[in-house]
């Protein structure tokens, strides 16, 4: 199946000063975000492999679109995190059926590795409504710098009848970073968690 996409969108974010203190180099992240029909809208379906195979393509091609926003190779992501939004006439499982089953891979094939879980998030909203996504390091999840989030919204999106997905990438943690445990030098990448 292929997502019928109305439109794609990309936010690249830039921290340079925190709390008057330089961020140096800046802490980066992006968000790759399609606005895709809902096949599922308006009814009750059984079987949700449609969308299914639809968060399969859609995983590769933001997390792409993501990565070329920050100017990086996939490989050099240090975090990351989806999400969805259903317009009204869908429901949450709809959202979770693009963000779970095989999206994951597809975001892993372009960053060449990602042992941790993909932290995500769905909703159900309009258009204008946030989409708040979650961010956590890629190889270890007990990396605290790296707990992060980014917010994007579309002002027409999602309408209906409508899903909006979105991959985040970072090129590092969150601005100055204190709040000690697990640095990102000394993860083992054994588990997904350390």
């Amino acid at each position: 199946m292929k997502a019928k996409i109305r439109k794609i969108a990309t936010f690249v974010e830039e921290t340079h000063t925190e709390m008057g203190r330089p961020v140096s180099p800046p802490t980066r992240k992006a968000a790759a975000v399609a606005v895709i029909e809902n096949p599922f809208a308006g009814r009750y379906v059984e079987d949700l492999t449609e969308l299914m195979e639809i968060g399969e393509e859609l995983g590769g091609l933001l997390a792409e679109k993501a990565v070329a926003a920050l100017g990086i190779e996939g490989p050099a992501a240090e975090s990351y995190g989806k999400a969805a939004l259903v317009g009204e006439n869908g429901e949450l499982e709809h959202a979770a059926a693009i963000l779970h089953p095989r999206m994951g891979t597809a975001v892993r094939k372009v960053l060449g590795k990602g042992a941790a879980l993909i932290p995500s998030s769905k909703k159900r909203g309009g258009p204008g409504a946030v989409l708040d996504i979650p961010l956590g390091h890629k190889d270890a999840a007990y990396v605290r710098s790296h707990f992060d989030g980014m917010e994007v919204s579309l002002n027409d999106a999602p309408r209906a009848g409508e899903i909006m997905v979105a991959v985040a990438v970072t090129d590092s943690g969150r601005p100055l970073p204190r709040v000690g445990g697990l640095t990102k030098h000394e993860i083992k990448g054994e588990d997904g968690l350390r």
